[in-house]
């Protein structure tokens, strides 16, 4: 995948999906989306239906965002250099 879109997260050396960050984009939306899901879950502590309702949206975005800007996009690699 040559594509000349963002880099903001590693992919995985083994398995499949990305890694770590590797930008300051990355590392905001990933302090954003661990800021959000802990703040969902202190509020909606007692409503579990809500709490789903706001949490799996949000998964749902963080996966597709980092799919996109993970460096040589997903897929299975067993740690050979790429």
């Amino acid at each position: 995948m040559d594509d000349d879109g963002p880099e903001w997260f590693a992919p995985k050396r083994y398995g499949y999906g990305a890694g770590l960050p590797i930008s300051w984009q990355g590392w905001v939306l990933s302090l954003a989306f661990g800021l959000a899901v802990f703040a969902a879950s202190m509020i909606y502590t007692d409503r579990p239906a809500i709490l789903f309702a706001i949490i799996a949206p949000l998964i749902a975005v963080f996966i597709v965002i980092c799919h996109r800007t993970t460096r040589g996009g997903w897929r299975w690699r067993w740690g050979d250099d790429d």
